[in-house]
């Protein structure tokens, strides 16, 4: 009984280690390259005081991007035109990001320039920035 009460007990904690390590690695660099769900590379604009960075990237059709908050204070990204953002709404995805927070946008899939806004400074120049999608 005691043997069995014993591998048992083993057996639980194994599980649970297994799975506390698997889920750490799942984003361990958010700010680099990363592979979508799709397996699609995802390209990363970094949000910082002075704003966003690189201000234009091209992507393949298919491709995600993946914006990462390293600024102080929350960024609200959209697409343009402000309000409506309907310009590319695979970008809309991304919406809040917390200081420190990365957030990755829907599928890019149709050939065009998109553009794009943060909602809180909508007329900043430093906050906006265009994805060619090529």
């Amino acid at each position: 009984m005691i043997r069995s009460t014993r591998i048992l007990v083993n057996g639980v904690v194994a599980i649970g280690l297994a799975l506390t390590f698997g889920a750490c690695g799942s984003d361990s660099n958010p700010a680099g390259p990363n592979t979508g769900d799709s397996g699609t590379v995802v390209l990363t604009i970094t949000i910082e005081a002075a704003g966003v960075s690189p201000k234009e990237v091209t992507i393949s059709p298919g491709q995600r991007v993946r914006f990462t908050n390293n600024d102080s204070v929350s960024h609200t990204m959209f697409s343009d035109p402000h309000p409506a953002h309907t310009d590319c709404p695979g970008l809309n995805a991304i919406d809040l990001l917390n200081p420190g927070q990365s957030k990755t946008s829907n599928n890019m899939d149709n050939v065009r320039v998109c553009t794009y806004h943060d909602e809180q400074r909508d007329t900043d120049a430093r906050y906006r920035g265009t994805i060619r999608v090529q």
